[in-house]
């Protein structure tokens, strides 16, 4: 499908919105002042977005088609917004589709929301969110929500506060949905790197702690995810714990998480070492609670192991605990999913994270136009999540959406009060400094007093971060750059 822009350069607005309406669809994007490729189908419909003094035209036109909608720009109209609302209306009309998050097409629509609670009352944000961005009623009231218990998390957030993320990219084996850069730790590749990743780790560890400390940072949450954290042994999990309680000084760290998610990697003897070790908060993560929708999607193990991963962790000593599910996979329905999630209930974690299915492209599922039709059912699953989780005493605080997820959903982390995940909403928001240990992790500088944030990428495969691992060390001196830049 082609993408035509006339007098705009609205490349990213374009593309993603079309793809809550086209998700099967590649797009080829034209713009103004650019050379056109030299081999276009005449035969792929065509959206042309036309930006004109007074106004923006959105045509969608097709061997048996052509449908277009006229904004007019007024005086303090949002050219791009004003756009958006032209191309939602387009295709609405070719489609018959009306995405429930309307022309929103980041990731974060909570932070949108909490923008416009800084200047505008709650009915003001809410009815903008509704009536200018086309969201539909009960998702601006999921994001205020979220916007609201965000606050209250984020009102502990300072200047020199900051989170650890550590990154343990091995699997027992790769789930068919997921995405990520993950080895499985069983490969002989990944036995034979898998020694020297955690050597490396731990120095880095070992060496963000001094920096965290010469910044003059204070820690407040910690996260340790992956793949799958819980593949390591009770003996190296004990290790990891320790250096970071050597590196870090933890008298103000309100939540230490560790990813327990898989069930075939976590046994009685690991999660006393998490325990043991200052984590106080772990995620067990069965995705579904039907065996055979497990095995279709690559999970190796059953519901019964994930009960047990669960009653152990109690035994452990684990009084925050959160699990995952997933709507929209494979082979499921909107009443196994409730079923699904009715079990979870009777185990009766602190909190429950509901994921809309996102189908990526460098995941071994295949993109089906079957998959991406299923949206109606997986909406009624996420409904019915927000209903369940609602009457059993669960409130939303925090969510992000994904681009390719079935539906154009979202994913909606609920608590019980009180048991919310600070990393999660530090993360997400953006409210303070990350720093990120281990392949593929990502640091996030944060600007005090301003939205501005810098990245610093590790290297995004385990034997890129062994191999160049002193170039890697020597990136870390722009932390303490940053932050004397930062505080000058």
């Amino acid at each position: 499908m082609i993408i035509r822009l006339v007098g705009n350069t609205w490349r990213y607005e374009m593309e993603k919105l079309s793809m809550a309406f086209f998700p099967d669809r590649k797009f080829q994007i034209l713009e103004p002042g650019k050379p056109e490729p030299e081999h276009l189908d005449p035969n792929q419909p065509v959206i042309t977005v036309v930006r004109k003094e007074d106004s923006v035209t959105v045509t969608y036109q097709d061997e048996d088609r052509k449908k277009a909608s006229v904004e007019p720009l007024r005086e303090g109209t949002d050219p791009e917004l004003a756009a958006g609302r032209a191309l939602y209306n387009t295709l609405s009309a070719v489609t018959g589709l009306r995405p429930k998050w309307g022309i929103l097409t980041g990731v974060r629509p909570s932070k949108v929301m909490r923008n416009h609670l800084r200047t505008e009352t709650d009915k003001e944000a809410i009815s903008y969110f509704e009536n200018a961005l086309y969201v539909d009623p009960k998702k601006a009231a999921l994001a205020h929500t979220v916007a609201r218990a965000e606050d209250v998390i984020i009102a502990d957030s300072t200047p020199e506060s900051c989170s650890l993320y550590i990154s343990i990219p091995f699997c027992p084996n790769r789930c068919t949905y997921c995405s990520f850069v993950s080895h499985s730790i069983g490969s002989p590749s990944a036995k034979k790197l898998f020694p020297q990743y955690y050597e490396k780790l731990l120095q880095e560890v070992e060496r963000t702690g001094e920096i965290s400390a010469e910044c003059g940072l204070t820690l407040r949450s910690i996260y340790i995810g992956g793949g799958t954290p819980s593949t390591l042994s009770s003996e190296q999990i004990s290790g990891l714990l320790q250096c970071i309680s050597r590196s870090f000084d933890l008298s103000s760290c309100s939540e230490f998480t560790f990813e327990a998610g898989r069930p075939d990697t976590t046994t009685a003897e690991k999660l006393r070492a998490i325990k043991e070790g200052g984590a106080d908060r772990i995620s067990i993560n069965p995705q579904s609670m039907t065996d055979d929708i497990l095995q279709s999607v690559g999970r190796n193990h059953t519901v019964e192991d994930i009960k047990r991963t669960f009653r152990e962790a109690r035994e452990a000593g684990f009084q925050n605990i959160n699990m995952d599910l997933i709507a929209g996979l494979p082979g499921d329905d909107p009443e196994n999913f409730r079923r699904s999630l009715m079990e979870v209930l009777d185990l009766d974690p602190e909190s429950v994270t509901v994921h809309t299915l996102a189908i990526k492209r460098s995941a071994s599922l295949i993109p089906t136009e079957e998959l991406f039709s299923r949206g109606n059912e997986t909406s009624e699953m996420v409904d019915t999540s927000s209903e369940l989780l609602y009457n059993n005493g669960y409130a939303p605080y925090y969510m992000y959406r994904q681009a390719r997820s079935v539906g154009n959903l979202e994913n909606v982390g609920w608590a019980k009060p009180g048991m919310e995940s600070r990393y999660n909403v530090y993360m997400m928001e953006e409210c303070h400094t990350i720093l990120a240990c281990g392949a593929g992790a990502v640091t996030k500088l944060k600007r005090p007093d301003s939205d501005d944030i810098h990245r610093l990428f590790n290297y995004k495969y385990p034997y890129e971060y062994i191999n160049r691992f002193g170039a890697l060390m020597e990136q870390k001196r722009q932390i303490l750059e940053f932050h004397r830049e930062s505080h000058s």
